[in-house]
């Protein structure tokens, strides 16, 4: 498999942080997607964002917007097919995603992931972190991980298969990943969880504390 392709998950409507582009929101003099651009153009061959609408006021970060081509919203799963068309257009094997509110994910998520995947026919791997003892407990159980399904390994050759769940009317990530025999990457969340997303204010004063204090959080 080639080096992937990056491709960075805007797609979604931040009802809870009352709408519009959370990753446009600032933190510590730059905003979450600068941040998560940096973080993952040196991982990747080359970067698109993923976002509907306008494409216009994403200028200032120098990337192909590449929209859902699936009516209505889908999810991510539609972000990581649009990904997927682009993907082919450019002649890759592989796309892997990351999501434009989450600024701390490791520097290392595309080696680990490629590194998953070793011997897969299709390369197809979420990361995830371990639960917590309290999260153990509240799902009964049920689970030792946390899939993160918007940090992914995703391959091209599958994407008319995506295209026809999703048009199906699937929407949940894991469901379509174990149809594929999908592998997970493990991840440490000590001293914090690198997929730590915001979702809401007390969210992203939470990580500008993060940012201020230099935490490395893989």
């Amino acid at each position: 498999m080639t080096q992937p392709l990056g491709v960075i998950l805007a797609g979604g409507l931040a009802t809870r942080m009352g709408g519009g582009d959370k990753g446009l929101l600032r933190l510590g003099g730059q905003n979450l997607m600068s941040r998560v651009i940096d973080r993952l153009s040196p991982q990747v061959s080359g970067l698109a964002l993923n976002a509907n609408g306008d494409a216009a006021r994403f200028e200032g970060l120098g990337l192909p917007v590449v929209p859902d081509s699936i009516d209505g919203f889908a999810g991510p799963l539609a972000g990581v097919l649009a990904g997927l068309d682009w993907a082919a257009e450019e002649g890759a094997d592989a796309i892997v995603t990351a999501a434009a509110d989450t600024p701390f994910f490791p520097t290392d998520l595309v080696v680990r992931l490629v590194a998953a995947s070793d011997g897969q026919t299709h390369p197809l791997v979420l990361a995830t972190t371990p639960k917590s003892g309290a999260e153990v407990l509240k799902s009964g159980g049920k689970g030792r991980v946390n899939r993160h399904p918007t940090f992914g390994l995703w391959p091209v050759a599958l994407r008319d298969d995506l295209r026809a769940a999703l048009q199906g009317g699937l929407r949940k990530v894991v469901l379509w990943t174990d149809q594929h025999n999908g592998r997970e990457a493990l991840f440490e969340a000590e001293p914090f969880d690198p997929f730590f997303n915001v979702n809401t204010p007390e969210d992203l004063a939470q990580a500008e504390n993060l940012a201020q204090t230099g935490a490395r959080l893989w």
